[in-house]
């Protein structure tokens, strides 16, 4: 059985100016570059984000979240195809969750988004959450940057679901959509106060037929509950209803997610939240290779099972196993 030829590796030069010209052969290729654990290919991957920096920043950068079962992907197929429609490039980048056992992913968010994947002015990158914690891949923020550079005016992140995810979204994006769901109270269920204080806009999901109702009700209380809370300095979050099934006030939610981006330009704190970002971000790699560099030291891989052992049997304290671990790599 003959097998095909392996692609030749591009160079630095020919990602970045494939990049830069919105070549669609080439921006999957250096997707796939900075997402790779390979060192050789870290190292180059790192050289291009460095490279294609002064190109990025002018998306509209939209994290999107919400409970299992209130219809992301629905929404973000339905928003993203009425922005694809009005002529802007859209860049979607839908995190799959990835099983605990094999750290496989369904990666089935291009089947789910068939007629989005269908529009040309739309991209769909599906990564494995592989783990990361916060719901979102290990590389997402790098992906990002290239779509930007690959001139992608809208950014939508989806991530797994709600928990520690907000804050990982938070940290890389400019607006944030929470989805909510409506009836018998249940629309307040699995929103905590750490997110109303994050989100900027929340859209109760599935107005339409006999839930229309209960999603206006399930609005109004999300309104009362978040005028009753403290002010954090800021507009409180736009709340609205919307049907992504029926394609029912898809525009009004865009809008309000338009409309907290421009006041956020107007007012000089867009640019300093990107520069926070960036800081907390260049911490979250440290946190994240630090980590990697513990687990592959030699010492540790030839301590660790007896270590793991004795905590698994309560001889030994994690606290007591984890200054061991760190005194093997010199680090305590």
């Amino acid at each position: 059985m003959a097998t095909s030829p392996r692609r030749r590796q591009l160079t630095l030069d020919e990602y970045f100016e494939g990049v830069i010209a919105r070549d669609v052969a080439v921006l999957p290729r250096a997707l796939t570059l900075v997402e790779s654990t390979r060192g050789v290919h870290q190292e180059m991957g790192e050289q291009l984000i460095t490279r294609i920096l002064p190109h990025t920043g002018k998306s509209i950068r939209v994290g999107i979240t919400g409970p299992p079962g209130v219809g992301k992907s629905t929404f973000i197929e339905a928003l993203g195809t009425y922005l694809a429609r009005s002529g802007r490039r859209v860049a979607v980048l839908a995190v799959d969750p990835s099983s605990g056992v094999s750290g496989g992913s369904i990666l089935g968010d291009k089947t789910r988004m068939a007629h989005l994947s269908a529009e040309p002015n739309a991209f769909i990158r599906p990564s494995p959450s592989a783990g990361t914690l916060g719901g979102v891949a290990r590389k997402t923020r790098e992906t990002m940057l290239i779509c930007e550079a690959a001139g992608f005016e809208i950014v939508l992140v989806e991530t797994v679901g709600v928990g520690q995810s907000e804050t990982m979204v938070d940290e890389m994006t400019d607006c944030f959509l929470a989805l909510m769901m409506p009836g018998g109270g249940d629309e307040l269920q699995g929103i905590k106060r750490g997110l109303l204080e994050l989100v900027d806009v929340i859209a109760v999901n599935k107005a339409d037929g006999d839930n229309r109702k209960p999603a206006e009700v399930a609005a109004k209380q999300l309104e009362r509950i978040l005028h009753a809370l403290p002010s954090q300095g800021g507009e409180p979050p736009t709340v609205l209803t919307c049907s992504a099934r029926e394609h029912e006030s898809i525009d009004q939610v865009w809008n309000a997610i338009e409309h907290r981006h421009q006041r956020m330009e107007e007012l000089g704190a867009l640019d300093e939240r990107r520069r926070r970002q960036s800081s907390n971000w260049m911490w979250t790699i440290v946190d994240e290779q630090l980590k990697q560099v513990v687990r592959n030291n030699p010492a540790v891989v030839e301590m660790r099972g007896d270590l793991e052992s004795q905590v698994l049997e309560g001889t030994l304290a994690p606290e007591a196993a984890a200054r061991q671990i760190l005194e093997a790599c010199g680090l305590k």
